[in-house]
């Protein structure tokens, strides 16, 4: 029996293809209101992070979002730019759980990416939840000088600390008009100087031809 012959740019292009599709079907696709967790992180006023967001970005809310939900596993990823209302529910590692007395909401912009991994709350995955059994994770940016200091609610005088840690929280996804900065035009778009293939921040991300793509898928990267 005669065997094909296949020409071996034929194999490069077919397996880099391969590869590209893999790596975009194992994104999390998310409704645009769900539910998530919320934990935070420190985040240097002006510091440029993963989207390549403006450096006045970062003197209003923003968060990271995890991995396989932002879309790349580096650089700039679909969710870059993207505003959500966050509203905190309970906490979920104390005993019993906390359930503020008045509702906390906050506005963001993902400006970051938390990385995948095997542990933590950014690991979720197409296979299955975070510890919290959520699919997304906003990590804060906080503390911040755009979010009072007392944002978070606690009740030291019964638990004996006032970070819980982790939340969970319902999440909108809303026009980046409701955003604090988006009045301030220093704070939207991409840094400059970097050029168009290393950053991407959308001002306010609506349909395909103004969302970021996915850096990784684009490049090839796992």
């Amino acid at each position: 029996m005669a065997l094909l012959f296949i020409p071996s740019f034929f194999q490069i292009w077919f397996c880099s293809c391969f590869l590209l599709t893999v790596l975009a079907s194992e994104w999390i696709e998310y409704p645009s209101d769900g539910f998530a967790t919320l934990t935070h992180y420190s985040l240097p006023l002006d510091y440029i992070a993963s989207c390549g967001c403006t450096a006045d970005s970062t003197h209003y809310p923003t968060a990271a979002l995890s991995q396989m939900a932002y879309g790349s596993s580096t650089a700039y990823g679909p969710a870059c730019g993207r505003c959500f209302n966050l509203t905190l529910l309970n906490t979920f590692l104390s005993v019993p759980p906390f359930y503020p007395p008045n509702t906390k909401s906050i506005v963001v912009k993902v400006t970051d990416l938390c990385p995948l991994s095997t542990t933590g709350w950014c690991n979720a995955t197409t296979n299955g939840p975070n510890a919290a059994g959520n699919f997304l994770n906003f990590d804060l940016a906080y503390p911040s000088t755009s979010i009072p200091s007392d944002f978070f609610p606690s009740n030291a005088t019964y638990y004996g600390y006032t970070d819980f840690g982790v939340w969970n929280i319902s999440y909108g996804s809303v026009a980046c008009s409701n955003w604090e900065g988006w009045n301030n035009d220093a704070a939207l778009g991409s840094v400059t100087g970097q050029g168009p293939e290393s950053v991407c921040c959308a001002a306010d991300p609506t349909n395909s031809s103004n969302t970021c793509t996915s850096y990784s898928d684009h490049n090839g990267i796992a």
